[in-house]
């Protein structure tokens, strides 16, 4: 499936809504400090992590996502063996994918190492739903330029998908717990999709773009996370 640059879509179900907190800094003298007044304590930022370094400002097209609205929680992947103690990541990856109707056609891809040709990049296992335990994630190249992801959590023993994306060539980082999908848009510029667990599965919680520069150009900042638009048709 193509997807179009303006409005990705993701399975997920009712929007996530984020509070944006403002930090509003008083007034200091002059002099700065008071003789022993303690200085404040300085709040580090999350900064975009990639995942898939190599990978990182190669992307062509927006990243694509399948939505829907009211969608159902996820149902568990059938197929598979308990989850046992040492975590999701004790499982055969190939197995998952192959339990997974959307990623089976890919579960027997070759393992990767560099973009530029097709099949699986390497797996990560990262916290993004903040119980302390990794989630699984898995991306694959496919011949025609575009890349797929797809998020799994264990839960009381079974293999949950929690968020599938695909487009083109899409680079992606964590933002903290966050995941980060960048691309450059067909008409230039670049657009930067934001994921959040949401509780249920990951939720978009910002998405924008900026055409004040192509992809791969100030990677350091971060979109301001925005209230999810969930409500919108996906295209």
């Amino acid at each position: 499936m193509k997807l179009s640059c303006p409005r990705p879509r993701l399975l997920r179900g009712a929007p996530f809504a984020v509070a944006a907190v403002v930090v509003l800094a008083g007034c200091a003298g002059v002099d700065g400090l008071d003789a022993g007044e303690p200085a404040p304590s300085v709040s580090v930022q999350p900064r975009p992590e990639p995942l898939w370094p190599a990978w990182s400002g190669t992307s062509a097209k927006a990243p694509g996502a399948d939505t829907a609205t009211h969608q159902p929680p996820p149902e568990p992947l059938d197929g598979l063996p308990d989850v046992g103690k040492e975590g999701i990541g004790g499982l055969d990856v190939r197995a998952v994918l192959r339990a997974d109707p959307r990623m089976r056609a890919l579960a027997d891809r070759p393992t990767i190492e560099r973009p530029g040709r097709a099949g699986l990049r390497p797996v990560m296992l990262k916290d993004l739903t903040g119980d302390g335990k990794p989630e699984l994630l898995v991306a694959a190249d496919t011949e025609s330029g575009h890349s797929v992801l797809s998020v799994y959590r264990a839960l009381g023993g079974r293999v949950y998908p929690i968020l599938f994306a695909s487009g083109k060539r899409v680079s992606i980082e964590t933002i903290g717990p966050d995941l980060l999908l960048r691309s450059s848009c067909a008409g230039g510029g670049e657009q930067a999709v934001r994921f959040h667990w949401d509780g249920v599965r990951m939720s978009t919680v910002s998405d924008t773009k900026n055409y004040g520069r192509t992809a791969g150009q100030d990677r350091t900042r971060s979109p301001a996370p925005a209230p999810s638009r969930g409500s919108e048709p996906g295209a």
